[in-house]
């Protein structure tokens, strides 16, 4: 998870962390050659910083960070609780039709393109949960957790509470849970064990084995629907290694692009009425400001052009030539398959956004878009409001 911490200098130094990479220094002059926005923005962050003294929580983020659990034999990934953890959720989606008894708190950033993956999955599959914001400040709604990313999924099983993280791996167990129902969820996390190791920059780093893999007989299924199977990993995969790191460097792509973006986030997330209104200056403020110089990085990273919005229009493009060759609604066939949710999910987590809307005036993704979103009305249940917070 990105943690940004801002100091004033005399010549206005911020330093950032990301992704537990060695800490640098970007030195930004407030010589009349910058804009006014990006000056405001600026000095609002830096000050705002300085006052709280606490980080900020990104909306795309890619590493694991945990800390020492708290709880003697557990793992922080896979850590599970007799009692169940204190939350306030904020609201529940009810759907009448789910009979499966699964009861799942979802705890998330609202526009998190990680979290939109998840939701998007619960509604295509008709499940109800209950929804936890968290904020991206001080993260107090996961205190209870040793593991710091959201999302975080907290399933009720037999004797207590079982925490599920990282998006992909939500979904497979999820889902092969929905297909097997002779196996629990403690059964079928062992299926996908947690690995570290070192990165080429000598970095730790900390993924799941098997998580994009759906756990069944694999004798029991015929031929196409392996080879069908595999062309859905491979899209889960793309979509997590090179659609979602399009997004930053066109969302942030400037400081009013970045500024408006964050605005979204406010408004969609519900962050007034969620949050106290500094902490919500901090997010849109701060946020805007970090995640715009972050995007710079981001797009020499991940090899983005130049024109940022020509990388995304060819992630679309590719995309829509795969679903388009199966002469279908989705890349699922008449119904979405799980690459057809991990892609809406990440591209839904921009949807407010210019980008987004650059993104459909220039390719033809709006089509498969709507599709899903039409799908999952159909699907999803119906939200319901827990939490007061007038």
């Amino acid at each position: 998870m990105w943690r940004l911490n801002f100091t004033i200098f005399r010549k206005g130094i911020f330093t950032s962390g990301i992704e537990n990479a060695k800490l640098k220094k970007f030195s930004y002059s407030t010589k009349p050659r910058f804009s006014k926005s990006a000056t405001k923005i600026t000095l609002v962050s830096a000050s705002v910083g300085v006052l709280i003294g606490v980080g900020y929580g990104g909306y795309t983020h890619y590493k694991v960070n945990v800390r020492k659990s708290s709880v003697a034999g557990n793992s922080d990934e896979y850590a599970f609780f007799a009692e169940q953890p204190q939350y306030k959720a904020h609201y529940k989606v009810i759907n009448d039709t789910d009979t499966r008894n699964l009861q799942l708190i979802l705890f998330q950033y609202r526009t998190c393109p990680f979290c939109c993956k998840v939701r998007t999955y619960l509604d295509a599959k008709g499940i109800n949960y209950e929804v936890v914001e968290v904020d991206a400040v001080l993260r107090q709604a996961i205190k209870w957790s040793g593991y710091k990313k959201v999302p975080i999924v907290l399933a009720k099983v037999e004797g207590g509470y079982q925490q599920l993280l990282d998006s992909t791996a939500i979904i497979s167990i999820l889902e092969t849970y929905l297909r097997d129902k002779s196996l629990q969820l403690r059964e079928i996390i062992k299926y996908y064990p947690i690995t570290r190791y070192q990165n080429d920059t000598g970095n730790e780093v900390t993924d799941i084995t098997n998580k994009y893999f759906i756990m069944h007989n694999a004798h029991s299924i015929s031929s196409k629907e392996k080879e069908d199977e595999q062309e859905e990993r491979r899209w889960r995969q793309w979509a997590d290694r090179v659609l979602v790191h399009t997004l930053s460097p066109n969302v942030y792509r400037t400081t009013s692009e970045a500024l408006d973006t964050f605005k979204w986030f406010e408004k969609v997330g519900g962050w007034r009425e969620s949050f106290p209104s500094w902490e919500c200056a901090l997010m849109v403020y701060g946020g805007a400001a970090a995640m715009w110089i972050i995007s710079k990085r981001l797009k020499k990273r991940h090899h983005i052009k130049d024109d940022e919005r020509e990388s995304l229009y060819d992630a679309a493009k590719e995309w829509m030539k795969a679903v388009d060759s199966k002469g279908t609604t989705f890349l699922g066939g008449d119904h979405p398959n799980l690459a057809d949710i991990s892609v809406f999910g990440i591209l839904c987590s921009i949807e407010g956004c210019q980008a987004f809307q650059d993104l459909r005036k220039n390719t033809n993704i709006g089509r498969w878009f709507d599709s899903m979103k039409y799908s999952l009305e159909r699907t999803k249940g119906t939200n319901t409001a827990l939490v007061d917070h007038a």
